[in-house]
Formats: C-alpha cells, sequence, structure tokens
C-alpha cells in the first residue's frame, strides 16, 4: 500500500497582507443572481425566497427594482438588506436598503452602481498591522456612539487569500447582542 505525502499548507500570515474593513451591518444576509441578464434566484442566508416567501420584504424589493438591479450585471451579488424592521436596526435607518459586500466593484467612483444600492462602508483598507483590528473597532465604536448607534463590529477581507473574519463587539451564545 503506498500513500501519497500531503504536507500541511502553509498558512499565510495577516501582518503585512493586504486587507479591507467594513463595517457589519446589522441586518439579513441577501443575494441577487444574476444570469444571462435576468435575475434568476433570490436569496436569504439559507435559502432561496420569492414575493410570496420573502424574507424582511427582500424579494419585493428585487421585484420592484429588477430592471436596475439589472445593472449589476451577471453573477451572485451578496450584501446585507438592512433597516426598519429588520434585527435591531442599530443606525435607525427609515425604510429598508441593500448593502453589496463587494466593495471592489461596487464603489462610489462606479458609475455603474445602481440607484437603488448601496455598499457596506469601507472604514480601513491598506497593509495589515498587528494592532489595525483593534484600532478600526475602537474608531468605529466611537463614531457610532456619537452618531447614537451601537455599530455590531467589522468585517476584515483578507485580498491574498480572499477570506472573511468577522470581529463583533458583543456575542453571547453565537448571537451579536447588546
Amino acid at each position: 500500500m503506498t500513500i501519497e505525502f500531503k504536507p500541511w499548507p502553509k498558512i499565510p500570515r495577516a501582518t503585512g497582507e493586504s486587507v479591507t474593513i467594513t463595517e457589519k451591518l446589522d441586518g439579513t444576509n441577501s443575494c441577487i443572481v444574476i444570469q444571462d441578464g435576468l435575475i434568476v434566484g433570490i436569496q436569504s442566508r439559507n435559502r432561496f425566497i420569492t414575493v410570496s416567501d420573502d424574507n424582511y420584504g427582500f424579494a419585493n424589493w428585487v421585484s420592484d427594482n429588477e430592471a436596475e438591479l439589472l445593472g449589476l450585471g451577471d453573477g451572485y451579488h451578496y450584501g446585507e438588506w438592512a433597516g426598519a424592521g429588520i434585527q435591531k436596526n442599530p443606525h435607525n435607518m427609515v425604510g429598508k436598503k441593500f448593502f453589496l459586500f463587494n466593495t471592489f466593484r461596487w464603489n462610489k467612483d462606479n458609475p455603474n452602481l445602481p440607484g437603488c444600492c448601496n455598499v457596506v462602508p469601507v472604514l480601513f483598507q491598506g497593509e495589515m498591522e498587528e494592532k489595525e483590528i483593534d484600532r478600526v473597532l475602537f474608531k468605529l465604536k466611537e463614531i457610532s456612539l456619537s452618531e447614537g448607534y451601537v455599530a455590531e463590529g467589522i468585517v476584515v477581507y483578507y485580498q491574498k487569500t480572499k477570506r472573511y473574519e468577522k470581529y463583533t463587539y458583543n456575542y453571547v451564545a453565537g448571537k451579536w447582542c447588546k
């Protein structure tokens, strides 16, 4: 019997890697699936949804904004559906908004960003240093409290390894809480 040697993979260092840190919004994970110029699916975190089997009104919003959303182009467009009546709505938003996660493609400089969409707020972009996460968490907490809301936390995207990590302020039994 012969077996193939498989060494443990190299683990990249976080320090020195380019990262993007965004605010983790307290809403519900959502996705619009576009293929061949048509919306072919609408998703929550765990399932496909429809206008008749909706998740906080997201499928209805997609249906109402379909023509504009097709401007996103083919692909899976993930984001956070947040606002009034969704989770704790810490930003005290009036109405509901869809915040796209892909800050590289959809940013304020992209003229093709549909007007009905937003992008998660970018708090830091650059080379990762050990204390950067704590610095950004502290800064966001200061800003959010001065603006009258309690931020949930941040999401760190490591560009080289294409992985995400989340850091929340209060985490109990697998759920964020005040």
